[in-house]
């Protein structure tokens, strides 16, 4: 039995394991669906943001990758899913190095079993909401050179942090932290689609350790605070592709998560 599989009997959902379920994935327990469901019923768009989340992660991977970026820092990396960080990466420079954060210790468990043996990429317990110790981590500073440019991604992980000022210093920190030259992966749920949050609220915090929020599109840009954003800008998840205006969202509200990429300078 997997550690995986041994710990199916956990009754608290977590958001990790939820965005596994609107994925299609299948490392999630009946307390995660029954949470997720509870979502979707409300917000039924809600799995087609996710996976519109998740292409904009890969495709952000590539256009760095492509740019030269050979090592990665990804927080609130969630469960192992297809294509991710150091797959992506390692189509381009074989030699990539990624480092995933994530605060639920089963994330982090999953993710160390798919890197057995993976000398280039490490997975370690961390919170967003404390940057400076996530970057002083011993795992990370023994994989990642932060002398050198570094990719680091905060997707689908900042909602999880309620005070907009928290949310402000983390990314300054982070920011403060890497060289000129380093890029910033953001994707935040939008305050344009979740309206009616509170049902959506109500769900994370009843049912999992990680309360949540929204933001309006001018809060994510403020996020990007000390950073020149990539084209096109801050826009729909489903809108980023490579730079370029992609499938277009006509209805703002089924959108769901607003995206973006930022180089310091």
């Amino acid at each position: 039995m997997t550690e995986f599989a041994a710990r199916s009997t956990r009754k608290a959902a977590t958001a990790a394991r939820m965005y596994d379920y609107y994925l299609g994935g299948m490392h999630n327990f009946p307390a995660d669906r029954e949470a997720a469901d509870a979502v979707i019923e409300r917000f039924p768009f809600v799995p087609g943001a996710a996976r519109a989340n998740r292409a904009f992660v890969v495709n952000a991977v590539r256009r760095l990758s492509e740019s030269g970026i050979r090592q990665f820092l990804d927080i609130g990396s969630g469960l192992p899913t297809v294509d991710n960080v150091h797959s992506v990466a390692r189509r381009i420079h074989p030699d990539t190095r990624v480092a995933y954060v994530d605060l639920d210790p089963v994330a982090v468990a999953e993710s160390l079993d798919i890197l057995d043996g993976d000398g280039l990429a490490v997975a370690v317990l961390g919170d967003v909401q404390r940057p400076q110790s996530i970057v002083d981590h011993p795992e990370v500073r023994r994989l990642l050179d932060f002398d050198r440019p570094i990719g680091v991604i905060l997707a689908a992980v900042l909602h999880f942090v309620p005070e907009h000022r928290v949310a402000d210093e983390a990314v300054a920190t982070l920011i403060a932290s890497v060289v000129a030259g380093s890029y910033f992966v953001m994707s935040h749920t939008a305050t344009e689609s979740f309206e009616l949050f509170t049902a959506t609220e109500d769900v994370y915090q009843r049912r999992t350790s990680t309360p949540g929020t929204i933001r309006t599109h001018a809060e994510v840009e403020r996020l990007f605070t000390g950073l020149e954003v990539l084209d096109p800008g801050v826009v729909w998840a489903q809108e980023w592709r490579s730079g370029a205006v992609g499938e277009r969202v006509e209805s703002p509200g089924a959108g769901g998560v607003w995206a973006g990429v930022g180089r310091k300078p």
